[in-house]
């Protein structure tokens, strides 16, 4: 009798202790906190893939985010002069002549109905570059894309977005043939 007894207190403790374990399990994973379209703005480092075909070419590139617009002070443009000029040794002399490229990303922000992220829409303009090459001046546009909606995430205060080079013109004639240059920006960190 003293074992059943003893058995059904034990029983009676082991379904309290699995009722409150349960009961734990409703509030786990980490507290997201709510984001707003002001958390966006501020300096971020990040790193940067450009993609040409098989080509794939990694950088570390800053930015700054404005209330609209990302502004680069030095956006790398390498893939752009080299579908341009061709041959590498006059890219690289090229790309000296150049020297930095300033280029204003706009966008419109929204705050997701979770407001845990808030997405980006980007309208990109066109860059103008002109390319020294064999003693003249090059005057090529490229126009940019954006396929894809970015994110700014407040759990860890990162970016993601990208950008498609999607048309050069040069002098007025589209260059053909071109392959599309992808500027992916996977993970960039707040300053």
């Amino acid at each position: 009798m003293k074992k059943f007894i003893v058995l059904k207190a034990f029983m009676a403790v082991l379904i309290g202790f699995m009722g409150l374990s349960l009961i734990s399990c409703n509030n786990d994973g980490p507290d997201i906190p709510p984001v707003k379209l002001q958390d966006v703005i501020g300096n971020y480092k990040g790193r940067l893939i450009t993609s040409q075909g098989n080509n794939k070419a990694e950088a570390v590139v800053s930015f700054a985010v404005k209330k609209d617009t990302i502004k680069f002070a030095d956006l790398p443009v390498k893939e752009i002069v080299k579908a341009v000029v061709k041959d590498p040794a006059k890219t690289e002399a090229a790309l000296t002549a150049i020297g930095k490229i300033k280029y204003n990303l706009n966008y419109t922000a929204v705050v997701n109905a979770s407001y845990n992220a808030v997405e980006l829409t980007f309208t990109p303009k066109t860059l103008e570059l002109n390319i020294p090459m064999d003693g003249a001046v090059k005057k090529t546009i490229v126009t940019f894309t954006a396929k894809e909606k970015g994110f700014y995430v407040g759990q860890n205060y990162a970016m993601k977005f990208g950008l498609v080079a999607e048309k050069i013109t040069v002098d007025g004639t589209v260059l053909t043939p071109y392959e599309m240059i992808k500027y992916d920006f996977p993970y960039c960190i707040k300053n």
